[in-house]
């Protein structure tokens, strides 16, 4: 279901189980519009369930989900067509586009050049980097101008460099986009350099939800970075499995 512009997402007792476990008991949630909240919890807590509840892959749960009808989802593997260019991997994302006045090759090499590929466009997924095969993922993503992206660990597998990079990307496409964003990460320091608020899903349900209030560009040995980082973990280490 869609909703008006005072949400961009309203979760209200959703409850999901896999056979006789039950992954999420009830879990209610809010983002707002241009909203960048980072979602964090152990494994099998059911993060990536909900993620893909929001974005509509998982239809099978009970409550009340309420989202925009413009998405977009980005998994930890860029999961590129391997017998399309690059070029035409982004024209994917544009299938139900917001401009149909426009070509969609030209959206597409757009999306490509605020990544910085836009020389790419006639590569082969194959050639690509890591990060670059995830940038692509993101020109994808973008290119709808989506009012919500969802994120599934883009970055789990990419090296320490590549990743901060990859952190001042986003950060850049997000202030130029506005979407509001959930990002699935275990990574504690991820979840508070890049997000505005920070959930913790514990025993089928949001336990924390706490706004990081740390100036930004964020300093990890800012003392409110540490405190903020202190009690996340320390969550964490509670909840159990």
């Amino acid at each position: 279901m869609t909703i008006t512009q005072a949400v961009a997402v309203h979760a209200t007792g959703v409850s999901k189980s896999f056979g006789p476990r039950k992954v999420l008991d009830g879990l209610t949630a809010t983002i707002a519009p241009g909203e960048f909240v980072a979602l964090l919890g152990r494994s099998g807590t059911g993060k990536s369930t909900l993620l893909r509840i929001l974005g509509g892959l998982d239809t099978d749960y009970s409550g009340d989900v309420l989202v925009p009808e413009r998405r977009a989802i980005v998994f930890q593997e860029p999961r590129l067509l391997p017998w399309e260019r690059v070029l035409a991997n982004v024209h994917l994302g544009l299938q139900s586009g917001p401009n149909d006045s426009v070509p969609i090759s030209r959206l597409a090499l757009s999306a490509l050049r605020e990544v910085g590929l836009a020389d790419h466009a006639r590569a082969w997924p194959g050639t690509l980097s890591g990060g670059e095969a995830q940038r692509v993922a993101l020109a994808r993503a973008l290119v709808r101008e989506p009012e919500l992206m969802l994120l599934d660990e883009p970055f789990g597998a990419l090296d320490a460099l590549t990743r901060a990079r990859m952190h001042g990307l986003l950060q850049e496409l997000c202030a130029r986009h506005h979407p509001a964003v959930l990002l699935v990460t275990h990574d504690v320091d991820e979840a508070i350099v890049l997000a505005d608020r920070v959930l913790v899903l514990s025993g089928g349900a949001i336990t924390v939800d706490l706004p990081v209030a740390v100036d930004r560009p964020r300093d990890r040995g800012n003392p409110g970075f540490l405190d903020l980082r202190s009690r996340l973990l320390a969550e964490l280490f509670d909840s159990g499995d």
